[in-house]
């Protein structure tokens, strides 16, 4: 088969992935109730938002005194809060990703994707822009920007764990981390360090899988990692499970001391559960982040 044949058949490949990505993101994103307004509050704009009592310290200017006249009361006229905020997404692609130990069971970088996909169309809707970590995708307005995300998260990393990108990281803005977190904590922390030294506040969420979490395994077991370069044989698994779940437990107070450290929120996930928790998790999160 030619180059260009074969490049052309992973492209094709590679756009079939995207509708689906898409049209999962939109459904998930649809069922999510965030309440009234979202991420609307009061502040400078064009776009009415409610009234409200008056209060002390309100200028006469604020005063709606056609909204006045009908009561004894005078309201004020609150403009919706328009300010767009960006948020920058790091997804990790890595191999470690791929893993599932079921074939009903979503893998993690599928649950990680749809996640941030989802973030993003709630994101894009409430007039925030959204991007990627790094050069390659700044972040923007507008649903072709949740496309170009769509596709920048269609492409699978071959390393077994990635580290999180954290160049040209935007002062002041918020960003999103989705990994297992499996792999060298000391990336994270460089990450998450530079990002709080330039005002960068966000959440970091960790996706694993069922079997991640409870360490099912007994007798004779081959452990090898997604991308090969990792492989451990015991008789005994069992045996492991305990001090594989005080390590593992370990790695969480370690992600949470960072977290603490530099003002971001840590979330868990296993991929046996429904995503709509998780994504409403993240979407409060940054919304809670944001004031």
């Amino acid at each position: 088969m030619t180059p260009a044949l074969t490049l052309r058949e992973r492209s094709e490949a590679e756009a079939a992935r995207l509708p689906p990505l898409l049209a999962r993101a939109e459904q998930l994103a649809g069922t999510v109730l965030l309440g009234d307004h979202g991420r609307r509050r009061a502040g400078l704009g064009d776009d009415f938002w409610q009234y409200r009592p008056a209060q002390l310290g309100d200028s006469k200017r604020m005063i709606d005194h056609r909204r006045s006249a009908r009561g004894d009361q005078q309201f004020v006229r609150e403009r919706e809060w328009q300010i767009a905020q960006s948020v920058m997404f790091w997804i990790d692609q890595g191999a470690s990703m791929q893993f599932a130990s079921d074939k009903d069971t979503p893998t993690k970088i599928d649950r990680a994707r749809l996640l941030g996909l989802s973030t993003a169309i709630l994101l894009a809707r409430a007039g925030e822009r959204v991007g990627l970590t790094g050069t390659t995708l700044p972040p923007r307005r507008g649903n072709a920007q949740v496309i170009r995300l769509a596709e920048s998260w269609s492409v699978d990393d071959q390393t077994d764990y990635a580290p999180p990108e954290h160049k040209a990281l935007i002062p002041h803005a918020r960003a999103v981390f989705i990994s297992d977190f499996l792999g060298d904590l000391t990336e994270v922390e460089t990450a998450l360090t530079k990002a709080a030294d330039r005002g960068i506040r966000g959440v970091i969420m960790q996706v694993l899988d069922p079997s991640e979490e409870a360490f099912p395994f007994q007798g004779r077991t081959v452990f090898e990692s997604v991308g090969g370069t990792l492989r451990h044989e015991t008789l005994k698994a069992g045996d492991l499970r305990t001090r594989y779940l005080e390590r593992l437990a370990e790695r969480r107070d370690h992600l949470q001391r960072i977290c603490n450290a530099t003002g971001w929120m840590f979330g868990r996930h296993d991929t046996g559960h429904s995503a709509q928790t998780a994504l409403v998790w993240l979407y409060q999160a940054l919304e809670r982040g944001a004031r």
